[in-house]
């Protein structure tokens, strides 16, 4: 699975998130390609950020970057880690679901 932006690891982590926890990679809607966070995005991408609408929550979009899994935005949005591996994630990562996805639970 290629990951794009500034990457600094095997886990996804990058150069603006390099935490323990900062070990997911997202799919963004707009271009269908891996990055670990909205600000790789900005940087490497020729385009602007689509969010993903609620009715396509199902869709396997989040990368975890110690197993690999990938899991559905609904999956990850209601764990704290990966069902698979149980490695944590960064749980501040939720202060940037209304950049990722319409209508996020904290979003006004």
């Amino acid at each position: 699975m290629d990951i794009y932006g500034a990457v600094v690891d095997n886990e996804t982590r990058c150069v603006h998130y390099h935490t323990e926890k900062d070990i997911i990679a997202m799919k963004f809607k707009c271009c269908n390609r891996y990055y670990p966070c909205y600000k790789c995005h900005e940087e490497h991408a020729d385009h602007s950020i689509e969010r993903w609408p609620q009715e396509q929550f199902d869709e396997l979009a989040i990368l975890c970057g110690s197993c690999h899994t990938e899991l559905t935005i609904q999956q990850y949005m209601h764990t704290a880690s990966c069902p698979h591996c149980r490695a944590s994630f960064n749980e501040r990562c939720a202060l940037h679901y209304p950049i990722y996805f319409e209508h996020a639970a904290n979003e006004e």
